[in-house]
């Protein structure tokens, strides 16, 4: 097989993380740290795309990588419009989406960003795998309880899909045949949905919604508290956002959202810091026996992703809740550079169609 060099480039919030692989083996791996007092310039997310992009290019060139032999770049996924599931050709249409935040504004937005002007530079082309915005909903799962509102789908796609998809493969069956459980706890939000035959047909949304807390994120709060709060006058939209979205869970309990810190607190047997613990992994339980009943008893395997699950002590209260439910298939890490080299792979390979945003 030809050796392809694929650039991955995952925006986070104060930081971008680049890979470089060599088919699926990783060659070079880098998180670029942007000072707070830089990114400060800029009024808008999308205003620090040639900053990041700069970096990048500055940073590939200090270790002996040319970007202009780059035969495919990756780009972290933003929020897009509702999309299937799928990879996509990074093109104007999506930078414009990407640019006004049409389903929101985060990091993420600037992996597109970026990769297009990359693409535009080098003259390759820029796909998006997965994005968190994959809709795949049932109606009943759309449902809420008012006409006003609907439930909507975002959620940690790339992981879910790749997860299920190496699982399937690890018991020689495709994902498509399999009812599955996923839970991706990732270090901002938390996602668990129901995968039947291939299709995610209930999540909850997990950016600014519902579902369990995490390190940053309230999840599902009471709603006739959290109205009261909306209008009591203390707090402006922005404030109330920030703290459903990055300021509430474990970093609103315990002071800190620093996992080193939380981890440290939790080994000590700090009071406080075990009951937040257990709480969370309690959620994550009742979540995923919720969708037991999404798959009528149909549960092929539950699949638990990310670091946490690394932490004997919160995978045995996950464990003693639900692994009477199916076989638990566990996978304590965040591999979402290995999945975007993946889907690059599927590309090359001609295994998925690519699709254009439109």
């Amino acid at each position: 097989m030809l050796q392809k060099k694929i650039l991955v480039i995952y925006p986070e919030k104060w930081a971008t993380r680049i890979a470089v692989y060599y088919n699926t083996e990783p060659m070079f791996l880098k998180s670029i740290k942007h000072p707070a007092e830089e990114l400060a310039r800029f009024d808008f997310i999308p205003d620090q795309t040639a900053y990041r992009r700069d970096a990048i290019i500055a940073e590939l060139k200090r270790n002996d990588y040319d970007v202009q032999k780059v035969d495919i770049i990756m780009a972290r996924s933003g929020l897009v419009k509702p999309l299937k599931s799928g990879v996509y050709r990074v093109n104007t249409r999506m930078v414009e989406d990407l640019r006004k935040g049409v389903s929101g504004m985060h990091e993420t937005n600037l992996g597109g960003l970026i990769a297009f002007d990359l693409a535009a530079m080098t003259g390759t082309q820029a796909y998006m795998a997965d994005p968190v915005v994959v809709d795949e909903l049932s109606d009943l799962a759309r449902m809420t309880g008012h006409p006003l509102f609907e439930n909507k789908s975002i959620f940690h796609a790339l992981s879910h899909k790749f997860f299920a998809r190496k699982y399937a493969k690890s018991i020689n069956k495709q994902y498509e045949d399999l009812n599955l459980i996923v839970c991706h706890i990732g270090l901002g939000g938390i996602s668990v949905g129901a995968h039947q035959k291939g299709k995610v047909v209930d999540v909850n949304q997990a950016f600014d919604g519902s579902g369990p807390f995490s390190i940053t994120r309230t999840g599902t709060l009471p709603v006739g508290q959290l109205i009261s709060v909306c209008y009591s006058g203390k707090y402006t939209e922005k404030e109330m956002r920030d703290m459903v979205n990055s300021k509430g869970g474990y970093a609103a309990y315990l002071g800190t959202d620093n996992i080193q810190q939380i981890n440290a607190m939790i080994a000590a047997k700090d009071p406080k810091a075990l009951l937040v613990s257990e709480a969370c992994a309690y959620q994550v339980s009742k979540e995923i026996a919720s969708h037991y009943a999404t798959l009528e008893g149909e549960v092929d395997a539950i699949i638990l992703s990310g670091q946490i699950f690394n932490s004997e002590l919160f995978l045995e209260n996950v464990k003693r809740r639900v692994g009477k439910l199916a076989p638990l298939a566990l996978y304590p890490t965040v591999n979402d550079l290995e999945a975007h080299a993946y889907n690059a792979m599927r590309v090359i390979k001609g295994e998925v169609e690519v699709m254009d945003y439109a």
